[in-house]
């Protein structure tokens, strides 16, 4: 991940509702959810919800799949890996981090 890609997914999560749906898709793994679950489980009016989904995908966040009249969403784990990698990659300076 570089610096733009690791900018625009900060920026992504910066948002309440946002980091609450890239949590949610987390801990479902990568079945993931369909857009009606997601904003039943988190209370999000499916207008306002299409919008934060699209600046998740934008982001390289989350990806979607079409499963029939279905849109399922799923975290993607490599880009959040690669978001965590980014951020700690020059930890402590090289030398391994005491708790």
């Amino acid at each position: 991940m570089n610096t733009k890609q690791t900018l625009a997914a900060l920026a992504a999560l910066a948002q309440e509702s946002r980091l609450a749906v890239f949590r949610l898709l987390v801990q479902t793994g990568p079945e993931g959810l369909a857009a009606s679950k997601i904003g039943e489980r988190l209370a999000i009016a499916p207008s306002s919800l299409s919008f934060h989904l699209k600046e998740l995908s934008h982001a390289g966040l989350i990806a979607s799949r079409q499963q029939g009249r279905f849109v399922i969403y799923s975290a993607d784990i490599a880009a959040m890996n690669g978001l965590i990698n980014f951020l700690t990659e020059n930890c402590c300076g090289g030398v391994p981090c005491k708790p």
